[in-house]
């Protein structure tokens, strides 16, 4: 009999994670059960008792969970461990919850590395003028122009995307302190200096906000701590926008104090007439650092491969494991767009 996978992985699909190579050979080493969140809770109690393992990050009850008798692993394929089940309860009956959010860290590293030179350099602003021809050449179309080579780089935030970025701005020489309560400081030390939020905001020339949202940090990064970077720095938001103070980020750029990008949006998509929309030095990019064909089959590769593993009685290792200290800390909103 081949083991079940209950399939809900919205806003992904298999197709999506799966190349149509491996898609097949699952279907065909697997009875999978495809279903939306909401019809879960209709599946019948045999079929339930079948499922051993779950692609996707569907709202679970203590009800369910005493249902799915075979259950082993959850394949958060949305990435963000959301608060919609019962983590300790899943650590407990030893079911493996994990996540393929690695699979991302390079693409969204490398947009970070092309905001940072846009913000740098004012590549997008110049290209604008020169559409408009109001261009200005040389020296003179470089009045606040600076370089990322060895300069003064804060991170908050060390986790798979700290370290795919720490790997990149390599080549630039750069003085990199970090935040990452999570994190001791002798795991930082090897890559940067470990530092104080205020030191960093004291002190960098560019910072890039990595952090999760968690109960503990939501708008962590307030309008004070904004107010202490040096004039004409700049700040890079990649992760979620619930960890800053957006009003406050806005109202600095707004003052001509510093300039900054954004991959991520308190809303998604902003209001039309939303005014940072029209907000010069502000970089906007519509949460797409990591929506590339190339990393969603990646993700599928990675789930294909613990499967393997899992079936063979090993523990997943390809994917990253939720840790039962952490995972009901993290508060992302789900995404609805891939």
């Amino acid at each position: 009999m081949k083991p079940t996978i209950l399939s809900a992985p919205h806003p992904r699909s298999l197709e999506l994670i799966f190349t149509a190579k491996r898609l097949a050979q699952l279907r065909d080493s697997y009875e999978v059960i495809e279903v939306s969140e909401d019809e879960i809770a209709n599946l019948s109690p045999q079929v339930l008792a079948q499922v051993r393992y779950i692609i996707g990050q569907p709202p679970l009850d203590h009800l369910l969970l005493e249902q799915l008798k075979q259950l082993k692993c959850i394949f958060n394929v949305e990435s963000n461990l959301m608060d919609n089940m019962p983590y300790d309860t899943l650590f407990e009956r030893g079911i493996h919850v994990v996540t393929t959010g690695a699979v991302f860290a390079q693409p969204v590293a490398e947009l970070a590395l092309g905001l940072a030179l846009d913000l740098s350099r004012q590549i997008t602003a110049a290209h604008q003028a020169f559409e408009n021809g109001t261009e200005k050449w040389g020296l003179e179309g470089n009045p606040q122009a600076k370089l990322l080579f060895n300069s003064r780089v804060g991170m908050i935030g060390f986790g798979d995307l700290g370290k795919a970025l720490a790997t990149i701005l390599t080549g630039f020489k750069p003085q990199i302190k970090i935040y990452d309560p999570w994190l001791p400081n002798s795991f930082l030390s090897g890559i940067g200096t470990p530092s104080s939020l205020e030191d960093i905001f004291d002190s960098s020339d560019m910072i890039f906000v990595l952090a999760a949202v968690t109960t503990e940090n939501q708008h962590f990064i307030n309008a004070d701590l904004i107010a202490r970077m040096p004039q004409g720095s700049s700040l890079v938001l990649l992760s979620r926008a619930e960890v800053i103070d957006f009003p406050a980020l806005i109202n600095a750029v707004e003052k001509g104090h510093i300039t900054a990008a954004s991959d991520v949006w308190p809303l998604e998509p902003m209001p039309a007439d939303h005014p940072v929309r029209q907000l010069p030095g502000f970089l906007k990019s519509a949460h797409r650092a990591g929506a590339l064909q190339q990393c969603f089959e990646d993700m599928g590769e990675m789930v294909w491969e613990d499967l393997q593993l899992l079936d063979r009685g090993l523990p997943p290792l390809v994917c990253k494991r939720a840790q039962r200290e952490t995972a009901s800390k993290m508060q992302s909103k789900p995404v609805s767009e891939n």
